[in-house]
């Protein structure tokens, strides 16, 4: 039969009360703890978590919002967040949103009723107005408001580092290749960022923006390609579209990088024992998912979370430079 936590409190010679407090990390005198710890061991003690929510109005759960866990950058992303919280005793509830609004507002409300007691998104969705400085949620490379907290890697330093390493290696005609959200976010940086160096060398930059969500992307990137045999040097907003417009290239009789060179985005990896898909520029996917998990904990405790948080990126020489 299992445990209660009466059968605890009798074994440790205690009120129900104590045992409660030691569970809850209360504080009490360390010889009642050990003695309440020791009973619990001794019976495999489990305590009830979802009654203990109900009690406490928590859940000890968070909410992961991911676009989708297909792409290897979310996924790994989410691999951290659960060790992050998982150091910290709380339990991670994953959804898989898909570009659904509707999925990112349900997933709003049970914070709001209590059966998650926050979220971490990345989200492209219309969902501002559900957005709160009251709502536990730390948006991850998206600014909401001021109000709202948000972590991002360094998007514009990223471009600038893109645009210094195909310099660096003698390109002469650059591109950039990306698409353009109808939602505001931090990877629009990654261009502007791509430009400012380019302007500061007097490098024209020849420039392929696709409104999202992308339809005959394969054709576009043949157009632009044959109607622009010259560029040699491409930065593209992530490495699934540097993927692409390697096989656009490959199609023209192209290679890199000895026709062309090209540095993707995101640091994207099949698995974390494998290398970096091409050259690229790397996104700390460990760092920012530990400080999301800081910061969404801070909100939750009622304590002063950050605002805004910027983490750096570094570049990768894969086998897509010289």
């Amino acid at each position: 039969m299992k445990a209660t936590m009466k059968d605890v409190a009798a074994l440790a010679g205690v009120g129900v009360g104590t045992v409660s407090r030691v569970i809850n990390g209360v504080k009490v005198k360390e010889v009642t703890k050990e003695k309440v710890m020791a009973a619990i061991s001794e019976l495999n003690y489990e305590p009830d978590e979802y009654a203990r929510g109900l009690k406490t109005n928590s859940s000890n759960t968070i909410a992961l919002i991911l676009p989708t866990i297909w792409h290897p950058f979310f996924s790994e992303f989410a691999y951290y967040v659960e060790e992050a919280l998982s150091l910290k005793n709380y339990k991670l509830f994953l959804c898989n949103a898909d570009g659904n609004a509707e999925k990112e507002k349900e997933y709003i409300q049970m914070v709001k009723q209590s059966k998650v007691d926050g979220i971490i998104g990345i989200t492209y969705s219309d969902i501002d107005k559900y957005v709160s400085s009251n709502l536990p949620f730390v948006s991850i490379d998206r600014h909401f408001s001021e109000q709202v907290s948000y972590v991002t890697a360094d998007n514009f330093l990223g471009g600038q580092i893109a645009a210094q390493e195909l310099l660096n290696r003698n390109c002469k005609n650059l591109c950039y290749v990306g698409g353009v959200s109808p939602y505001p976010n931090e990877t629009n940086n990654r261009k502007a960022g791509f430009y400012n160096i380019c302007e500061e060398n007097k490098v024209a930059v020849k420039v392929l923006d696709m409104p999202e969500p992308i339809s005959n992307l394969d054709e576009q990137l043949h157009t632009f390609f044959v109607d622009n045999p010259e560029i040699d040097g491409i930065f593209t907003i992530n490495d699934f579209m540097a993927l692409d417009v390697i096989k656009a290239q490959n199609r023209l009789g192209k290679e890199a990088p000895k026709d062309f060179q090209i540095i993707g985005c995101d640091g994207i990896k099949l698995s974390l024992q494998r290398d970096y898909l091409l050259s690229t520029i790397v996104q700390p996917i460990e760092e920012m998912a530990k400080v999301s998990v800081e910061t969404i904990v801070a909100m939750i405790l009622n304590e002063e979370p950050p605002k805004r948080v910027v983490l750096p990126v570094f570049f990768h020489a894969g086998e897509t430079t010289k």
